[in-house]
């Protein structure tokens, strides 16, 4: 009997796998559940429960809560990550760390393969593969609902048949909860047309019913992770805990994204991440008072880059590492506070200060006042800044008035007329009111180069 470990969640589809993989199939399945934040005590004891039903001989269960923190959250944070504009990236986060913990209890117990729960149509699969090929190349992927090809009502119905209770909410729907977020896939969320019911609902109240007063928080920032609540230092998985609880209460952190998957065709999810989208919301305002144009330029599009390999299952590309060390780089002086007013399914960052700050009120002031430089300076400045501008209209205009005199000439002046119009257009186009093919000076070469 070969011995496969099964990541474990105790959900539909890892709780069908088991009784498959030991009654159908006859190994000896021991379940890995990786805590990545998406449960309480009561929940983990839950899901050992689950497993040992569904024919598990062995159960592990894992805290990563601290690992996807410090890998994965804080260079999500730290880029302003937000797929779409909306989405957190919350599954992808704990998926890489999900896989190599199922590794680590693999090796222990010389397991010969490694299972998962993926469909055959979702993300999760590649994920999984991806970082197992990586991590484990010699132990066997099994991953039946794939390679069997089963609804979720076939899955319930079989577990049923063997005494396993399955409730019907998860035919319905799929969830996945975890630090960074929890998602919900299923019924409405397939036709991009349909609202989500409400019920969906479970980490934030409704921000049309909330009767809650606003509140404000502050948020502490060290070389761009969060570091404190309120003056209070706390470690991460706790600071995102408490934050999803304030801001969840004031109903904020909801969305639906839709977007591409992995495998090229579109999907639709529903989240909700109060925590999440309240990081990233600070950091976001905090850099700006702290980086320089190109630097938080260039710190975003490095975050976009990494979210999205992340998201498609590269995390153990090297070229990630190149990206950390760049996000790392530009947010070593990101360091102070947000300051955030929840108010009805809102949250605003009001207010930052760094003492790393580059807005200088003795310098200059927006819109009022500025003691570094002058008025005739400021001038000069917007008339060199507009230069490719006006040098591209000089041409355009000249481009335009040699075909006008084209179109106007006779055919057998058309010739002459349009190098005429042309000589005269350049002439009136160049600044030193030179005619095309006379070189300039070599001073005036010189010049134009500097």
């Amino acid at each position: 009997m070969s011995t496969v470990v099964l990541a474990f969640s105790g959900g539909l589809d890892t709780s069908f796998c088991a009784g498959w993989l030991v009654h159908e199939l006859g190994h000896e399945v021991v379940t890995v559940c990786v805590d990545t934040g998406g449960f309480d005590a009561a929940g983990l004891d839950g899901i050992r429960a689950r497993a040992l039903a569904c024919g598990a001989s062995e159960h592990y269960t894992v805290d990563a809560r601290q690992v996807v923190w410090d890998r994965f959250v804080s260079y999500l944070v730290m880029g302003d990550v937000l797929r779409g504009g909306v989405y957190p990236v919350s599954v992808a986060a704990e998926r890489t760390a999900q896989a190599e913990a199922v590794v680590r209890v693999a090796r222990e117990v010389h397991a010969t393969a490694i299972a998962h729960g993926s469909t055959g149509a979702g993300n999760d699969q590649i994920r999984f593969d991806g970082a197992l090929a990586a991590l484990a190349p010699d132990l066997q992927i099994l991953a039946p609902v794939r390679e069997l090809h089963l609804s979720r009502q076939a899955e319930r119905d079989w577990l049923v048949a063997r005494g396993v209770p399955v409730s019907d909410a998860t035919v319905g729907y799929s969830l996945n909860a975890g630090l960074f977020g929890t998602t919900i896939g299923g019924r409405e969320t397939h036709d991009p047309w349909t609202v989500p019911p409400e019920s969906v609902y479970a980490a934030t109240a409704n921000p049309e019913t909330n009767a809650l007063p606003p509140e404000e928080l502050v948020l502490g920032f060290e070389q761009g992770r969060a570091v404190s609540l309120d003056g209070e230092r706390l470690a991460g998985p706790e600071l995102v805990a408490a934050l999803n609880a304030r801001a969840g209460a004031h109903g904020f952190g909801r969305g639906i994204h839709l977007g591409d998957t992995i495998l090229g065709v579109k999907g639709r999810v529903v989240f909700e991440a109060p925590g999440p989208l309240v990081l990233v919301k600070a950091h976001r305002e905090l850099s700006k008072l702290v980086l320089t144009k190109w630097q938080a330029h260039w710190m975003r599009q490095a975050g976009d880059f990494w979210g999205m390999l992340l998201h498609e299952g590269c995390y153990h590309d090297p070229v990630l590492r190149d990206l950390e060390a760049l996000l790392e780089s530009s947010n070593r002086l990101v360091a102070g506070e947000a300051r955030v007013r929840l108010a009805a399914g809102t949250a605003e960052v009001v207010g930052v200060r760094s003492p790393h700050s580059l807005m200088d009120a003795a310098t200059a002031v927006y819109g009022e006042s500025a003691s570094a430089w002058t008025g005739a300076e400021a001038a000069g400045f917007g008339k060199i800044h507009a230069m490719p501008a006006v040098l591209a209209g000089r041409r355009d205009l000249a481009a335009r008035e040699r075909a006008a005199s084209a179109g106007a000439g006779s055919p057998a002046e058309g010739g002459a007329t349009s190098a005429a119009s042309a000589d005269a257009s350049a002439s009136r186009s160049s600044p030193s009111g030179r005619a095309p093919g006379n070189p300039p000076s070599s001073s005036a070469s010189m010049q134009g180069e500097s």
